[in-house]
């Protein structure tokens, strides 16, 4: 499993609608092939940064959702609360204690 994390940066005035935009958009990234689960965090120290998780099966998953006509709601759903694009990065599993 892989967990991509993208920081989001909104217009702190677009924060509620983006909220609302976000819940209805889960639904479009969960169903993506791959994915295993999606979350939303606010930042507690600046409001308009968010920390968005998604759980992929593999990074070639998280890709191929981003070729999918999925992706393309899912942009025109979130991307216009965003200030700048999104820094995504992929986690891979916790190190073994």
């Amino acid at each position: 499993m892989i967990n991509e994390h993208a920081i989001v940066h909104v217009n702190p005035d677009w924060a509620e609608a983006f909220e609302a935009a976000m819940r209805g958009a889960f639904t479009i990234i969960e169903s993506a092939p791959g994915c295993h689960g999606a979350e939303l965090r606010r930042q507690h120290e600046d409001p308009s940064v968010y920390l968005l998780t998604v759980r992929w099966t593999s990074v070639d998953a998280h890709m191929d959702f981003r070729a999918s006509d999925a992706f393309e709601r899912w942009r025109v759903a979130t991307h216009p609360f965003y200030v700048t694009p999104p820094e995504v990065t992929h986690f891979l599993e916790p190190i073994s204690r």
